[in-house]
């Protein structure tokens, strides 16, 4: 089934290229079903970007998705006026409204304490609001790990070095269905210079560890019930994302190593090869189907008495 995204928004023509089915309003009001109300928090400085690889994620269901873009009030210097004003709303402009699911992204703040973030504060209504007006909240990297500070007082820890690279996970809590489907072992992009440690992780009797990797740590966390789930990899990144990090750092003076297991033969010249997209669309179905669609109330306003 498709996503629902406006027609004008530079992902449509990048998932038309891609086969991925895309719906446009009026044949969606012509469905005698309910879309599920996706929200995301897009706090990438590049945003088209991120828009396109959660979009092709979302999109990849037999679930029909309307997808809302959400911003904080901090300016974007990669974005345009145009493109935010078109298709970004404020909290204020969502704050009465309910989501059966939502999406908070990573951010390249993480080297910063939290509260040293200039958008923190807003940050924290929003996710002390979703406890209340969204079913399942899905944080990835710096946003699981903003989530895990805000909701369980667990603090991140910064790495000797970036970990970049792409890793192999196994998953770690039985009968998670989360995971259901996946390999024995699965291969996921991590890039960040910060980490949780696991030991505060399983200090938290309301948290549950679904998934680790010895290189990369803990991978995936959820609340009682999955309505926070916190993913500290990047499942979502492109082929190329790595890669464009890497060269940027590179550029920049920073002389940073090569993502690991990721170049061929770790010649940076050569094309990367994607392992990790499988596992990457098995993990948004899960959590749609499992996590969202299955659980949450037909009457989306019940959400805030659940």
């Amino acid at each position: 089934m498709p996503i629902r995204i406006p027609s004008d928004l530079p992902a449509a023509q990048t998932l038309r290229e891609e086969n991925i089915f895309t719906m446009d309003i009026r044949r969606a009001e012509t469905q005698d079903i309910r879309p599920l109300q996706i929200l995301v928090l897009n706090l990438m400085p590049t945003k088209i970007v991120t828009e396109t690889q959660l979009a092709r994620l979302l999109g990849n269901t037999p679930l029909q998705i309307e997808m809302h873009l959400m911003a904080v009030g901090h300016v974007p210097k990669h974005t345009s006026r145009e493109h935010m004003v078109s298709f970004y709303k404020t909290f204020d402009e969502v704050k009465e409204e309910y989501f059966d699911g939502m999406v908070i992204t990573g951010a390249p703040v993480e080297t910063l304490p939290f509260t040293e973030v200039d958008y923190w504060p807003e940050l924290c209504r929003i996710m002390e609001w979703s406890k209340s007006h969204v079913y399942s909240t899905f944080h990835i990297c710096w946003g699981a790990q903003a989530g895990l500070y805000y909701h369980y007082g667990i603090d991140k820890v910064p790495l000797p070095k970036k970990l970049s690279g792409v890793y192999p996970h196994r998953v770690t809590h039985k009968g998670s269905i989360l995971f259901r489907g996946f390999d024995d072992v699965f291969l996921v992009p991590h890039s960040r210079n910060t980490t949780v440690r696991r030991e505060d992780i399983a200090a938290e009797s309301r948290l549950k560890i679904l998934a680790e990797s010895e290189e990369a740590g803990v991978y995936a966390v959820s609340n009682d019930g999955g309505r926070q789930i916190f993913i500290t990899g990047h499942s979502e990144y492109d082929r190329d994302t790595l890669r464009n990090e890497y060269l940027r750092d590179k550029a920049a003076g920073l002389d940073p190593e090569k993502p690991k297991n990721y170049f061929p033969q770790d010649d940076d010249t050569q094309e990367p090869v994607c392992t990790w997209r499988s596992g990457a669309n098995l993990l948004y179905c899960n959590w749609l189907n499992y996590f969202v669609y299955q659980e949450t109330p037909y009457s989306i306003r019940n959400i805030e008495a659940i």
